[in-house]
C-alpha cells in the first residue's frame, strides 16, 4: 500500500468518482430500458442526441470528441443508426473522406419519442433534490471533465 495520503478534497473527490461509475452504470440500464421499445440502446441514443446538439452536421470524428469517446466506437454504432435508417451521411465540403452524419426523418422521429420518454421518467428521478443542489453538483462534474480533459491533453 502506498505511504502518500490522499488530501481531503482528493479524498472526498475519490468517494464522487466511485459513485459516478456506479451511477454511470445505473443511468446505461435505465436508460437502455428506457428506449429498448424505440429499438434504442442508451449509447445509440447518446450518439442521435450529439447529433441533434451539434450546431451543424459534423464527422463521426468531431462527434466522438463532443462525446469523450473513441472514434471507432461512435463509427460502429453510427454504422448501425445508417443501417436502420436513423442517420444518414452527407458529403463533407472541407474533407473528401469524413462524411458528415444527419438525422433522417426517421431518426428525428425516434429521438423525439425517446425524449418524450425521458420527460416523465427524469421529472420522477429529480423529486426531492432542489434545483440548487443539481446547479452545484453539476458545476462539480463540469470541473472534473475539464481537469481530466486538460490532464489528457497534457499527457499527448
Amino acid at each position: 500500500m502506498s505511504k502518500t495520503k490522499r488530501t481531503p478534497p482528493g479524498e472526498a473527490l475519490t468517494g464522487l468518482i466511485l459513485d459516478l461509475f456506479r451511477a454511470n452504470g445505473l443511468l446505461l440500464t435505465a436508460g437502455d430500458r428506457l428506449v429498448a421499445p424505440l429499438g434504442l440502446t442508451s449509447a445509440r441514443w447518446q450518439i442521435l442526441g450529439a447529433i441533434v446538439d451539434a450546431e451543424r452536421p459534423e464527422p463521426v470524428a468531431w462527434l466522438a470528441r463532443n462525446l469523450g469517446a473513441t472514434r471507432q466506437n461512435v463509427q460502429r454504432i453510427v454504422n448501425d443508426l445508417e443501417r436502420d435508417g436513423l442517420v444518414a451521411f452527407e458529403t463533407n465540403p472541407h474533407h473528401r473522406r469524413a462524411q458528415l452524419v444527419v438525422l433522417t426523418d426517421k431518426g428525428r422521429q425516434v429521438y423525439d419519442a425517446a425524449g418524450r420518454l425521458q420527460v416523465p421518467w427524469v421529472n420522477g428521478l429529480a423529486d426531492g433534490l432542489s434545483v440548487r443542489d443539481i446547479e452545484v453538483a453539476h458545476r462539480v462534474v463540469t470541473a472534473l471533465r475539464a481537469g481530466l480533459k486538460d490532464a489528457g491533453e497534457a499527457n499527448e
